[in-house]
């Protein structure tokens, strides 16, 4: 049992200091905070922020109006053709032994650019080696021989005026130089005949070489090691008919199709502006060569040879083209009388949106739509007569998803 001073004891009052608080938990807490507010702003960032969209680009070109370039009075579009190109073959027929060139290769007139095996031409140039030699020792044999009949001959001369010696035998004496004669003449012709059979043997030896007819580049490789080759087709099998084929870039021209009810446009020596598909900025100063005399009855067309003033690595043979006949310039005219002319955009610019025709015209990063009037196509082109302006840059095949105002990046 507690006595009396046990219960004051337990009803005194503790005066020691408390222990502090604990921060453990309030550093939990801002650690928590922070890493909510930066989770925040990473989602912000991915998927708050707007997205460029890529697209394809091309100029609005101005067809005429004043102080502006030559009017385009026709468009037509056609390939770049070489009028130099080669399929280079042996001469012979006969087994590769080995190639020299590969594609995109450029090549120097009489270069060589494969072999052929050589033994069956060897072995024919040897043996007509030998002949010649052979012909060319008998010739020397029938030319001794010619020589001592001949000195017989005029010793029998001075005998037979002594009458020493018979007249059968002067006569016998000057018919054997005159058959070693013959027979000399004719030796010296068979090395002739020899010597030519040899030249022909180092012909075919020679044929065995494939040499570049031409300076140009290699866009085609035909033959390999070991195949056979022959300039004449063989009618199917492993022949090949060529090793490769040559084309000489300097040779390179347009060939476009102009409708008959149009060629009344053309004419030689025309200015021409021409635009490479692959190249739709590039702009390349041309010439009409020549119109041709003749008619595609079933396209309803004429070909028109232009050609490329201005030489690049860039056009290479069969690429589409876009071509742009440009009037020539008058004498007296001024160009402040001119009217103004349609502009001219790709057609694949042109797209039907909510029942509008527009046109998507880049500012900055971003693109403005723009409804425009527009005219007639030709030869990839669309005529647009309002909405546009010259120079400025518009979307080709604009994505569904391009609207006004979006957020663009050039491909």
């Amino acid at each position: 049992m507690n006595t009396k001073a046990d219960l004051l004891k337990e009803l005194r009052i503790d005066r020691r200091p408390e222990p502090p608080p604990s921060r453990r938990g309030l550093w939990i807490g801002l650690a928590v905070a922070a890493a909510v507010v930066v989770l925040a702003v990473a989602a912000w960032a991915l998927l708050g922020r707007e997205q460029a969209i890529a697209v394809r680009t091309a100029p609005v070109v101005a067809s005429g109006g004043a102080g502006s370039a030559p009017a385009s009075v026709l468009d037509a579009s056609g390939y770049v053709v070489a009028r130099r190109m080669a399929t280079v073959s042996a001469k012979i027929t006969g087994r590769v032994r080995e190639v020299l060139i590969e594609e995109g290769m450029a090549v120097e007139e009489g270069q060589v650019l494969a072999t052929l095996d050589p033994i069956d031409a060897d072995a024919q140039r040897a043996l007509s080696s030998s002949q010649l030699a052979a012909a060319r020792s008998q010739a020397g044999s029938v030319q001794a021989q010619l020589a001592q009949a001949e000195a017989e001959a005029r010793r029998m001369d001075s005998l037979v005026g002594q009458q020493l010696v018979s007249r059968s035998q002067y006569d016998q004496a000057i018919a054997q130089r005159d058959a070693l004669r013959a027979q000399l003449n004719t030796a010296q012709r068979n090395a002739r005949v020899a010597a030519d059979q040899l030249a022909i043997a180092d012909l075919g030896v020679d044929n065995t070489v494939v040499r570049a007819p031409f300076a140009g580049v290699v866009v085609a490789k035909a033959a390999q090691p070991g195949e056979i080759v022959s300039p004449l087709s063989a009618g199917g099998g492993f022949t090949r008919t060529g090793i490769g084929t040559i084309v000489d870039m300097d040779s390179l021209e347009i060939e476009v199709d102009v409708g008959e009810a149009y060629i009344g446009r053309v004419q030689p020596e025309m200015p021409v502006t021409a635009t490479l598909n692959a190249y739709p900025d590039w702009r390349i100063p041309a010439e009409v060569i020549a119109i041709v005399p003749t008619a595609d009855r079933g396209k309803a067309t004429v070909k028109v040879r232009i050609a490329i003033k201005e030489k690049d690595r860039r056009i290479v043979p069969d690429m589409g083209v876009s071509v742009s006949f440009l009037e020539q310039a008058t004498e007296g005219t001024d160009a402040t009388d001119a009217a103004p002319r349609a502009l001219r955009v790709p057609a694949a610019a042109i797209v039907e949106r909510d029942g509008a025709t527009v046109a998507f015209a880049l500012a900055g990063d971003r693109v403005e739509r723009r409804v425009v009037r527009t005219g007639g196509t030709v030869g990839g082109q669309r005529e647009v007569t309002s909405g546009l302006v010259a120079g400025e840059d518009v979307v080709v095949d604009p994505p569904a998803a391009l609207g006004d105002g979006s957020l663009v990046v050039r491909q």
